[in-house]
Protein backbone atom coordinates (compact mmCIF):
# COMPACT_ATOMS: atom_id res chain seq x y z
CA UNK A 1 0.00 0.00 0.00
CA UNK A 2 2.52 2.59 -1.33
CA UNK A 3 2.53 5.90 1.02
CA UNK A 4 0.36 4.00 3.90
CA UNK A 5 1.24 4.95 7.02
CA UNK A 6 3.52 2.19 8.89
CA UNK A 7 1.24 0.26 11.99
CA UNK A 8 4.60 1.79 13.97
CA UNK A 9 4.63 4.95 13.02
CA UNK A 10 2.90 7.43 15.08
CA UNK A 11 -0.32 9.41 14.17
CA UNK A 12 -0.50 13.20 13.63
CA UNK A 13 -0.30 14.83 16.79
CA UNK A 14 0.38 12.01 19.48
CA UNK A 15 3.14 11.52 21.23
CA UNK A 16 6.85 9.85 20.36
CA UNK A 17 6.94 7.11 22.38
CA UNK A 18 9.94 8.25 25.52
CA UNK A 19 11.80 5.14 24.98
CA UNK A 20 13.07 5.63 21.59
CA UNK A 21 15.79 8.25 22.65
CA UNK A 22 17.33 6.39 25.85
CA UNK A 23 19.98 6.11 28.00
CA UNK A 24 21.20 2.16 28.53
CA UNK A 25 22.33 0.53 31.43
CA UNK A 26 25.89 -1.09 31.46
CA UNK A 27 25.51 -4.26 33.56
CA UNK A 28 28.44 -6.00 35.35
CA UNK A 29 27.64 -9.58 36.12
CA UNK A 30 29.53 -12.78 37.99
CA UNK A 31 30.03 -15.63 35.42
CA UNK A 32 31.18 -18.21 37.63
CA UNK A 33 30.63 -18.75 41.55
CA UNK A 34 31.55 -14.71 42.48
CA UNK A 35 35.00 -13.52 43.64
CA UNK A 36 36.03 -12.83 39.89
CA UNK A 37 37.09 -9.05 40.29
CA UNK A 38 33.72 -7.65 39.33
CA UNK A 39 35.10 -4.40 41.75
CA UNK A 40 37.71 -4.00 39.70
CA UNK A 41 35.90 -4.27 36.07
CA UNK A 42 32.84 -1.31 38.13
CA UNK A 43 36.09 0.61 39.04
CA UNK A 44 37.06 0.68 35.95
CA UNK A 45 34.04 1.86 34.34
CA UNK A 46 32.50 3.64 36.96
CA UNK A 47 35.22 6.60 36.11
CA UNK A 48 33.02 7.67 33.20
CA UNK A 49 29.59 7.06 34.97
CA UNK A 50 26.92 9.38 36.22
CA UNK A 51 25.20 6.64 38.48
CA UNK A 52 25.98 3.34 39.60
CA UNK A 53 23.90 0.78 40.89
CA UNK A 54 23.42 -1.98 42.94
CA UNK A 55 20.28 -4.36 41.89
CA UNK A 56 19.78 -7.33 44.41
CA UNK A 57 21.81 -9.06 47.02
CA UNK A 58 22.81 -7.34 50.46
CA UNK A 59 25.79 -7.18 52.61
CA UNK A 60 26.89 -10.97 51.83
CA UNK A 61 28.61 -9.47 48.50
CA UNK A 62 32.59 -8.96 48.71
CA UNK A 63 34.19 -6.35 45.85
CA UNK A 64 37.71 -5.12 46.89
CA UNK A 65 38.95 -1.52 45.12
CA UNK A 66 42.26 -0.36 44.67
CA UNK A 67 42.78 2.96 43.94
CA UNK A 68 46.01 5.35 44.80
CA UNK A 69 47.57 2.91 47.14
CA UNK A 70 44.65 2.31 48.85
CA UNK A 71 42.54 -0.38 49.28
CA UNK A 72 38.54 -0.33 49.99
CA UNK A 73 36.25 -3.35 50.60
CA UNK A 74 32.38 -2.72 49.48
CA UNK A 75 29.38 -5.39 50.61
CA UNK A 76 26.28 -3.16 50.63
CA UNK A 77 27.69 0.15 48.52
CA UNK A 78 28.00 -0.13 45.30
CA UNK A 79 32.09 0.15 44.82
CA UNK A 80 31.33 2.78 42.27
CA UNK A 81 31.24 5.30 45.27
CA UNK A 82 34.68 6.02 45.08
CA UNK A 83 33.73 8.18 41.69
CA UNK A 84 32.78 11.09 43.90
CA UNK A 85 31.14 13.21 40.35
CA UNK A 86 28.63 9.73 40.16
CA UNK A 87 25.45 9.05 42.24
CA UNK A 88 25.26 5.66 43.50
CA UNK A 89 21.85 3.94 43.53
CA UNK A 90 20.72 0.65 45.79
CA UNK A 91 17.76 -0.48 44.38
CA UNK A 92 14.44 -2.72 45.28
CA UNK A 93 16.16 -5.85 44.85
CA UNK A 94 19.01 -4.44 47.61
CA UNK A 95 18.31 -6.20 51.30
CA UNK A 96 20.04 -3.47 53.22
CA UNK A 97 21.18 -3.83 56.80
CA UNK A 98 21.26 -0.22 58.16
CA UNK A 99 24.12 -0.84 60.41
CA UNK A 100 26.34 -2.44 57.91
CA UNK A 101 25.75 -0.09 55.17
CA UNK A 102 27.03 3.11 58.00
CA UNK A 103 29.61 1.03 59.27
CA UNK A 104 31.10 0.10 55.90
CA UNK A 105 30.84 3.59 54.26
CA UNK A 106 32.22 5.08 57.94
CA UNK A 107 35.06 2.93 57.80
CA UNK A 108 35.54 3.70 53.97
CA UNK A 109 35.65 7.20 55.03
CA UNK A 110 38.47 6.89 56.73
CA UNK A 111 40.89 5.78 54.29
CA UNK A 112 39.56 8.66 51.59
CA UNK A 113 35.72 8.12 50.55
CA UNK A 114 34.29 11.17 51.49
CA UNK A 115 30.91 12.75 51.10
CA UNK A 116 29.52 9.20 50.03
CA UNK A 117 26.16 9.89 51.96
CA UNK A 118 25.72 12.81 49.52
CA UNK A 119 26.02 11.19 46.72
CA UNK A 120 23.71 7.76 47.65
CA UNK A 121 20.03 7.30 46.84
CA UNK A 122 18.16 4.32 48.43
CA UNK A 123 14.88 3.53 46.76
CA UNK A 124 11.68 3.69 49.28
CA UNK A 125 11.09 -0.23 48.05
CA UNK A 126 14.21 -1.81 49.43
CA UNK A 127 13.97 -4.09 52.11
CA UNK A 128 15.17 -3.70 55.34
CA UNK A 129 17.08 -6.42 56.56
CA UNK A 130 17.01 -7.00 60.64
CA UNK A 131 20.28 -8.32 61.79
CA UNK A 132 18.46 -11.45 63.18
CA UNK A 133 15.75 -11.27 60.49
CA UNK A 134 16.14 -11.85 57.11
CA UNK A 135 17.28 -9.27 54.66
CA UNK A 136 15.81 -7.82 51.30
CA UNK A 137 15.60 -4.18 49.56
CA UNK A 138 13.68 -4.29 52.50
CA UNK A 139 15.37 -3.29 55.81
CA UNK A 140 17.79 -6.24 57.19
CA UNK A 141 17.18 -6.39 60.59
CA UNK A 142 19.98 -7.84 63.44
CA UNK A 143 18.04 -11.28 63.95
CA UNK A 144 18.03 -12.22 60.21
CA UNK A 145 21.52 -13.02 61.26
CA UNK A 146 21.05 -14.60 63.52
CA UNK A 147 18.14 -16.45 62.36
CA UNK A 148 21.04 -17.33 59.49
CA UNK A 149 23.44 -18.90 61.87
CA UNK A 150 20.21 -20.95 63.93
CA UNK A 151 19.03 -22.32 60.41
CA UNK A 152 22.76 -23.70 59.50
CA UNK A 153 23.75 -25.28 62.75
CA UNK A 154 20.00 -26.99 61.99
CA UNK A 155 21.08 -28.05 58.83
CA UNK A 156 24.71 -29.34 59.99
CA UNK A 157 21.99 -31.45 62.79
CA UNK A 158 19.22 -33.22 60.72
CA UNK A 159 21.78 -33.73 57.61
CA UNK A 160 24.94 -33.48 58.32
CA UNK A 161 25.93 -30.59 56.12
CA UNK A 162 24.69 -27.16 55.60
CA UNK A 163 24.69 -24.48 53.07
CA UNK A 164 28.20 -22.92 54.03
CA UNK A 165 25.71 -19.28 53.71
CA UNK A 166 27.82 -15.84 54.50
CA UNK A 167 25.89 -16.06 57.40
CA UNK A 168 24.91 -12.49 56.74
CA UNK A 169 21.28 -13.15 57.16
CA UNK A 170 20.74 -12.87 53.35
CA UNK A 171 18.21 -15.93 53.36
CA UNK A 172 16.15 -15.28 56.26
CA UNK A 173 15.06 -11.61 55.12
CA UNK A 174 14.32 -13.11 51.58
CA UNK A 175 12.02 -15.44 53.20
CA UNK A 176 10.57 -12.31 54.67
CA UNK A 177 10.03 -11.29 51.79
CA UNK A 178 8.87 -13.85 49.85
CA UNK A 179 6.37 -14.99 52.66
CA UNK A 180 5.18 -10.58 52.76
CA UNK A 181 6.24 -10.11 56.13
CA UNK A 182 9.37 -7.87 55.36
CA UNK A 183 9.36 -4.49 56.16
CA UNK A 184 10.96 -1.78 53.59
CA UNK A 185 12.80 1.32 53.99
CA UNK A 186 8.71 3.06 52.98
CA UNK A 187 7.87 1.16 55.95
CA UNK A 188 10.21 2.36 58.35
CA UNK A 189 10.00 6.15 57.07
CA UNK A 190 6.24 6.45 57.07
CA UNK A 191 4.17 5.47 60.34
CA UNK A 192 6.77 4.32 63.21
CA UNK A 193 4.25 3.04 65.33
CA UNK A 194 2.73 0.70 62.51
CA UNK A 195 6.11 -0.53 61.75
CA UNK A 196 7.33 -1.14 65.49
CA UNK A 197 3.84 -3.42 65.56
CA UNK A 198 5.07 -5.46 62.71
CA UNK A 199 8.42 -5.64 63.64
CA UNK A 200 7.63 -6.98 67.00
CA UNK A 201 4.73 -9.54 65.01
CA UNK A 202 8.21 -10.47 62.81
CA UNK A 203 10.41 -11.11 66.10
CA UNK A 204 7.39 -13.00 67.50
CA UNK A 205 7.51 -15.38 64.84
CA UNK A 206 11.17 -16.22 64.61
CA UNK A 207 11.30 -16.64 68.17
CA UNK A 208 8.57 -19.27 68.09
CA UNK A 209 10.34 -20.86 65.20
CA UNK A 210 13.45 -20.77 67.29
CA UNK A 211 13.39 -20.20 70.73
CA UNK A 212 17.07 -19.82 71.51
CA UNK A 213 16.65 -16.39 69.15
CA UNK A 214 17.16 -13.65 71.87
CA UNK A 215 15.90 -10.05 70.56
CA UNK A 216 15.81 -6.99 72.21
CA UNK A 217 13.24 -5.45 70.20
CA UNK A 218 13.21 -2.10 71.93
CA UNK A 219 16.46 -1.46 71.77
CA UNK A 220 16.36 -2.64 67.54
CA UNK A 221 13.56 -0.37 67.53
CA UNK A 222 15.75 2.35 68.89
CA UNK A 223 18.09 2.38 66.78
CA UNK A 224 16.11 1.68 63.46
CA UNK A 225 14.33 5.12 64.41
CA UNK A 226 17.53 6.72 64.78
CA UNK A 227 18.88 5.11 61.24
CA UNK A 228 15.55 6.24 59.76
CA UNK A 229 16.62 9.90 60.20
CA UNK A 230 19.87 9.46 59.03
CA UNK A 231 18.43 7.92 55.76
CA UNK A 232 15.65 9.81 55.41
CA UNK A 233 17.25 12.30 53.06
CA UNK A 234 18.78 9.57 50.53
CA UNK A 235 15.75 8.00 50.16
CA UNK A 236 13.91 8.12 46.85
CA UNK A 237 11.15 6.62 44.93
CA UNK A 238 13.58 3.96 43.18
CA UNK A 239 11.38 2.89 39.84
CA UNK A 240 10.74 6.91 39.12
CA UNK A 241 14.25 7.73 39.50
CA UNK A 242 15.38 4.65 36.96
CA UNK A 243 12.99 5.99 34.73
CA UNK A 244 13.89 9.41 35.04
CA UNK A 245 17.47 8.77 34.29
CA UNK A 246 16.78 6.65 31.37
CA UNK A 247 14.62 9.17 29.52
CA UNK A 248 16.25 12.20 30.64
CA UNK A 249 19.49 13.73 29.34
CA UNK A 250 22.54 11.57 28.05
CA UNK A 251 23.77 10.04 30.83
CA UNK A 252 26.34 6.89 31.45
CA UNK A 253 24.48 4.47 34.12
CA UNK A 254 26.57 1.21 35.41
CA UNK A 255 24.64 -1.41 36.97
CA UNK A 256 27.16 -3.26 39.79
CA UNK A 257 26.13 -7.22 39.99
CA UNK A 258 26.82 -9.00 43.19
CA UNK A 259 27.27 -12.38 43.66
CA UNK A 260 27.43 -14.36 39.96
CA UNK A 261 25.15 -16.87 37.86
CA UNK A 262 26.56 -20.24 39.22
CA UNK A 263 25.21 -18.63 42.75
CA UNK A 264 21.74 -17.53 41.20
CA UNK A 265 18.66 -18.58 43.26
CA UNK A 266 17.00 -19.90 39.90
CA UNK A 267 19.91 -20.85 37.92
CA UNK A 268 22.48 -21.56 40.03
CA UNK A 269 23.95 -24.68 41.88
CA UNK A 270 20.92 -25.13 44.05
CA UNK A 271 20.48 -25.67 47.09
CA UNK A 272 24.13 -24.15 47.09
CA UNK A 273 23.08 -20.74 46.11
CA UNK A 274 22.53 -16.90 47.33
CA UNK A 275 18.79 -16.09 47.77
CA UNK A 276 18.56 -13.36 44.81
CA UNK A 277 18.92 -13.49 41.12
CA UNK A 278 22.42 -12.64 40.26
CA UNK A 279 22.34 -12.75 36.50
CA UNK A 280 20.23 -10.21 34.25
CA UNK A 281 17.18 -11.01 34.74
CA UNK A 282 17.48 -9.35 38.48
CA UNK A 283 18.69 -5.92 36.62
CA UNK A 284 15.62 -5.72 35.58
CA UNK A 285 13.68 -6.72 38.57
CA UNK A 286 15.91 -5.24 41.24
CA UNK A 287 15.97 -1.65 39.55
CA UNK A 288 12.53 -1.56 38.13
CA UNK A 289 13.64 -0.89 34.39
CA UNK A 290 12.53 -2.95 31.42
CA UNK A 291 14.99 -5.27 29.26
CA UNK A 292 14.68 -3.24 26.28
CA UNK A 293 17.03 -0.46 28.58
CA UNK A 294 19.85 -3.10 29.49
CA UNK A 295 23.01 -2.39 26.86
CA UNK A 296 26.25 -3.81 27.05
CA UNK A 297 26.33 -7.02 29.35
CA UNK A 298 29.29 -7.80 30.70
CA UNK A 299 30.63 -10.70 32.30
CA UNK A 300 33.75 -10.90 34.57
CA UNK A 301 35.71 -14.51 34.65
CA UNK A 302 38.44 -15.18 36.89
CA UNK A 303 41.39 -16.83 34.28
CA UNK A 304 41.11 -19.95 36.66
CA UNK A 305 37.88 -20.89 38.96
CA UNK A 306 36.83 -20.63 42.53
CA UNK A 307 34.59 -20.86 44.93
CA UNK A 308 33.22 -20.34 48.46
CA UNK A 309 31.49 -23.03 51.08
CA UNK A 310 29.78 -26.41 49.77
CA UNK A 311 28.23 -27.62 46.87
CA UNK A 312 30.03 -29.52 43.34
CA UNK A 313 32.63 -27.76 41.71
CA UNK A 314 33.95 -30.30 38.98
CA UNK A 315 36.97 -28.72 37.88
CA UNK A 316 38.76 -28.46 41.50
CA UNK A 317 42.01 -29.33 42.14
CA UNK A 318 42.72 -30.94 45.81
CA UNK A 319 46.12 -30.84 45.34
CA UNK A 320 49.38 -28.89 44.78
CA UNK A 321 47.64 -26.88 41.90
CA UNK A 322 44.71 -26.07 43.98
CA UNK A 323 46.80 -24.91 46.73
CA UNK A 324 48.99 -22.94 44.75
CA UNK A 325 45.91 -21.26 42.86
CA UNK A 326 44.63 -20.61 46.47
CA UNK A 327 48.48 -19.06 47.92
CA UNK A 328 49.21 -16.71 44.62
CA UNK A 329 45.20 -15.45 44.40
CA UNK A 330 45.47 -14.42 47.75
CA UNK A 331 42.04 -17.14 47.50
CA UNK A 332 40.35 -15.61 50.80
CA UNK A 333 36.71 -14.58 51.03
CA UNK A 334 36.34 -10.27 51.40
CA UNK A 335 33.41 -11.05 53.35
CA UNK A 336 33.69 -14.34 55.45
CA UNK A 337 37.29 -14.61 55.62
CA UNK A 338 37.24 -18.77 54.38
CA UNK A 339 39.61 -19.63 52.08
CA UNK A 340 38.46 -20.35 48.40
CA UNK A 341 38.88 -23.58 47.07
CA UNK A 342 40.43 -23.51 43.54
CA UNK A 343 40.43 -25.43 40.18
CA UNK A 344 41.20 -25.18 36.56
CA UNK A 345 38.96 -22.53 34.55
CA UNK A 346 35.63 -24.18 33.46
CA UNK A 347 34.59 -23.23 29.81
CA UNK A 348 31.24 -25.25 30.58
CA UNK A 349 29.73 -22.67 33.05
CA UNK A 350 30.65 -20.10 31.45
CA UNK A 351 28.59 -21.33 28.29
CA UNK A 352 25.88 -21.87 30.58
CA UNK A 353 26.04 -18.94 31.82
CA UNK A 354 26.35 -17.09 28.74
CA UNK A 355 23.13 -18.86 27.79
CA UNK A 356 21.86 -17.16 30.22
CA UNK A 357 23.09 -13.59 30.21
CA UNK A 358 23.78 -12.93 26.38
CA UNK A 359 27.19 -11.63 27.60
CA UNK A 360 29.08 -9.07 25.38
CA UNK A 361 32.01 -9.26 26.16
CA UNK A 362 34.02 -10.31 29.29
CA UNK A 363 36.53 -9.09 31.61
CA UNK A 364 39.35 -12.11 32.26
CA UNK A 365 41.02 -11.30 35.46
CA UNK A 366 43.58 -12.35 37.64
CA UNK A 367 45.71 -13.61 34.56
CA UNK A 368 48.60 -13.21 36.26
CA UNK A 369 48.34 -16.22 39.10
CA UNK A 370 48.93 -18.42 36.10
CA UNK A 371 52.50 -16.99 35.23
CA UNK A 372 54.43 -19.78 37.32
CA UNK A 373 52.24 -22.90 36.00
CA UNK A 374 54.33 -25.10 33.42
CA UNK A 375 50.91 -26.28 31.42
CA UNK A 376 47.56 -24.92 32.18
CA UNK A 377 44.44 -27.35 31.71
CA UNK A 378 41.13 -26.21 30.99
CA UNK A 379 37.89 -28.02 31.40
CA UNK A 380 35.99 -28.00 27.85
CA UNK A 381 33.49 -30.12 28.25
CA UNK A 382 31.66 -32.62 30.89
CA UNK A 383 30.55 -36.21 30.12
CA UNK A 384 28.19 -38.23 31.91
CA UNK A 385 28.43 -42.26 31.82
CA UNK A 386 31.16 -42.11 28.92
CA UNK A 387 28.89 -39.68 27.00
CA UNK A 388 29.42 -35.99 26.39
CA UNK A 389 26.80 -33.44 27.71
CA UNK A 390 25.83 -30.57 25.69
CA UNK A 391 23.94 -28.71 28.94
CA UNK A 392 25.21 -27.76 32.91
CA UNK A 393 23.04 -30.28 35.23
CA UNK A 394 20.62 -28.86 37.23
CA UNK A 395 20.89 -31.76 39.81
CA UNK A 396 23.74 -31.58 42.39
CA UNK A 397 24.18 -35.24 42.63
CA UNK A 398 24.30 -35.53 38.60
CA UNK A 399 26.79 -32.71 38.53
CA UNK A 400 29.22 -34.73 41.31
CA UNK A 401 29.41 -37.53 38.87
CA UNK A 402 30.58 -35.93 35.89
CA UNK A 403 34.41 -36.28 34.26
CA UNK A 404 35.40 -33.21 32.64
CA UNK A 405 37.32 -32.76 29.50
CA UNK A 406 40.48 -30.93 29.58
CA UNK A 407 42.32 -29.62 26.83
CA UNK A 408 46.18 -28.43 28.28
CA UNK A 409 48.04 -25.23 26.63
CA UNK A 410 51.23 -24.49 27.74
CA UNK A 411 52.34 -22.09 30.43
CA UNK A 412 54.26 -19.35 29.20
CA UNK A 413 56.43 -19.08 32.98
CA UNK A 414 57.05 -15.33 32.91
CA UNK A 415 55.27 -12.64 34.93
CA UNK A 416 52.83 -10.69 33.22
CA UNK A 417 51.67 -7.98 35.80
CA UNK A 418 53.93 -5.23 33.98
CA UNK A 419 52.11 -5.92 31.06
CA UNK A 420 49.76 -2.53 30.29
CA UNK A 421 48.74 -3.87 26.30
CA UNK A 422 47.97 -6.69 24.32
CA UNK A 423 51.82 -6.82 22.60
CA UNK A 424 53.40 -7.13 26.37
CA UNK A 425 51.83 -10.25 26.91
CA UNK A 426 53.95 -13.56 26.11
CA UNK A 427 52.48 -14.91 23.15
CA UNK A 428 51.19 -17.99 24.70
CA UNK A 429 49.48 -15.90 27.49
CA UNK A 430 47.62 -14.34 24.21
CA UNK A 431 47.00 -17.97 23.10
CA UNK A 432 45.14 -19.18 26.72
CA UNK A 433 43.33 -15.56 26.03
CA UNK A 434 42.43 -16.48 22.21
CA UNK A 435 41.62 -20.11 23.07
CA UNK A 436 39.27 -19.11 25.76
CA UNK A 437 37.53 -16.58 23.26
CA UNK A 438 37.19 -18.78 20.89
CA UNK A 439 35.22 -21.86 23.00
CA UNK A 440 33.22 -19.63 24.50
CA UNK A 441 32.00 -17.27 21.32
CA UNK A 442 32.26 -14.18 23.51
CA UNK A 443 35.06 -11.74 22.93
CA UNK A 444 37.39 -10.38 26.10
CA UNK A 445 37.37 -6.78 26.22
CA UNK A 446 40.01 -6.42 28.83
CA UNK A 447 42.72 -8.60 30.87
CA UNK A 448 43.59 -8.27 34.77
CA UNK A 449 47.05 -8.98 35.42
CA UNK A 450 47.32 -7.39 38.73
CA UNK A 451 45.30 -5.08 41.63
CA UNK A 452 45.66 -1.96 40.68
CA UNK A 453 43.18 0.09 37.78
CA UNK A 454 46.04 0.10 34.98
CA UNK A 455 46.36 -3.10 35.48
CA UNK A 456 43.22 -3.64 33.50
CA UNK A 457 44.17 -4.30 29.88
CA UNK A 458 41.56 -2.70 27.36
CA UNK A 459 41.77 -4.96 24.16
CA UNK A 460 39.09 -3.12 22.28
Amino acid sequence: LSGSRSSTEPKAGMKRARNEAVNKLTVVLGAQWGDEGKGKVVDLLATEADIICRCQGGNNAGHTVVVDGKEYDFHLLPSGIINSKAISFIGNGVVIHLPGLFEEGDKNEKKGLKGWEKRLIISDRAHIEKKSLPPCSSWMFDFHQAVDGLQEVQRQAQEGKNIGTTKKGIGPAYSSKASRTGMRVCDLLADFKEFSTRFKNLAQQYQSMFPTLEIDVDAQLKKLKEYAERIRPMVRDGVYFMYEAIHGPPKKILVEGANAALLDIDFGTYPFVTSSNCTVGGVCTGLGVPPVNVGEVYGVVKAYTTRVGIGAFPTEQLNAVGELLQTRGHEVGVTTGRKRRCGWLDLVILRYAHMINGFTAFALTKLDILDVLDEIKVGVAYKLNGKKIPYFPANMEILQKVEVEYETLPGWKSDTTAARKWDDLPPKAQNYIRFVENQVGVPIKWVGVGKSRESMIQMF
